[in-house]
Order: C-alpha cells, then sequence, then structure tokens
C-alpha cells in the first residue's frame, strides 16, 4: 500500500532514530528505503520478542525507536512485550503489518485474533487501511508520546 519511501519520510517527519524489524513480505518491501536512509538507523532481530527489549534499552539511552513487525510476530512477542511497557513502563510504539485486513472472507486466523489482541494488552492503535489513512501515523504516534502511553499502527496487508 505504501512505498519504502513514503515511509521513511514519514518516519524521519516523526523524528524517529531507529528501527527495531522483523520483516515480513509486505513490511520488507521498505528494507531497502529503511537501510539506505541516513536519519534512521535499521536494527535487525532475529525474533520478534528482542525487538521490544532492543527498542526499550535505545529508548532508555535517549533515542526514538520504533519496533516494525507483523501480527503473528506480536503474538510471538507478547512476554518482552509485557516486560517492557507494562514490567518497566517504557512506551513504545510500532508498526505492525496486519496480515490478510485487506483480503475480503480471509481465513486467516492472524486477522481474526490481530485487533483481539492488540485490545487484549490495552495497547492504543490505529488501523492504516488506505493510502489516505498514512499522516494517522504521525498524529498517532505524536498523541501517544505527549501521553507517554504505548501504541500502534496497524498496517493493512493484502490485495485491496
Amino acid at each position: 500500500m505504501f512505498s519504502g519511501s513514503q515511509i521513511v519520510a514519514e518516519l524521519q517527519g516523526m523524528g524517529i532514530t531507529h528501527v527495531v524489524w522483523l520483516p515480513d513480505s509486505t513490511l520488507g518491501q521498505w528494507e531497502e528505503a529503511l537501510s539506505s536512509s541516513s536519519a534512521i538507523k535499521l536494527v535487525r532481530v532475529c525474533r520478534e520478542g528482542e525487538a521490544w527489549a532492543v527498542a526499550m534499552g535505545l529508548q532508555l539511552g535517549g533515542a526514538r525507536p520504533l519496533v516494525m513487525i507483523q501480527c503473528t510476530g506480536l503474538f510471538e512477542s507478547g512476554d518482552s512485550l509485557r516486560n517492557a511497557i507494562y514490567d518497566f513502563g517504557i512506551p513504545l510504539f510500532a508498526i505492525v503489518g496486519y496480515r490478510s485486513a485487506l483480503i475480503a472472507n480471509a481465513s486467516d486466523s492472524a486477522r481474526t485474533f490481530t485487533e483481539p489482541n492488540l485490545k487484549s494488552w490495552g495497547l492504543d492503535y490505529r488501523l492504516i487501511d488506505s493510502p489516505e489513512k498514512l499522516a494517522e501515523l504521525a498524529s498517532h504516534y505524536a498523541a501517544c508520546r505527549q501521553a507517554q502511553r504505548p501504541g500502534v499502527a496497524l498496517i493493512a496487508e493484502g490485495r485491496m
């Protein structure tokens, strides 16, 4: 839905210094633009659970990191997310690829459980499911940062 250069421009405008990620097939298309950005450092992790811990360390060190994973990785990384956000109280922000969200009548269970999972964690999220909603990424990030609360931007994946 968005090109790598569009995402990099948004993240630079938000003041993001690091993207901590494990790409999927959709978000992975942004890798070239992210890795060639001089303003954003791309930090690759082996498991999604590592992303929250790395982002927490970066934020404690004064950086402005963003976690970028797919919804299935969100499921996998719940304990690390809980620890960083609730036990340590670090208001991290993430972009989460929402697998199959744009596929009508998809039977993908990731689609079934993504939003309920975010709600169960008490995470403030915005669904970005059309190109016109890209600006909501920056406004939601700014609101979460102002309120010192964690947040998520769900980027819908699949065909429109």
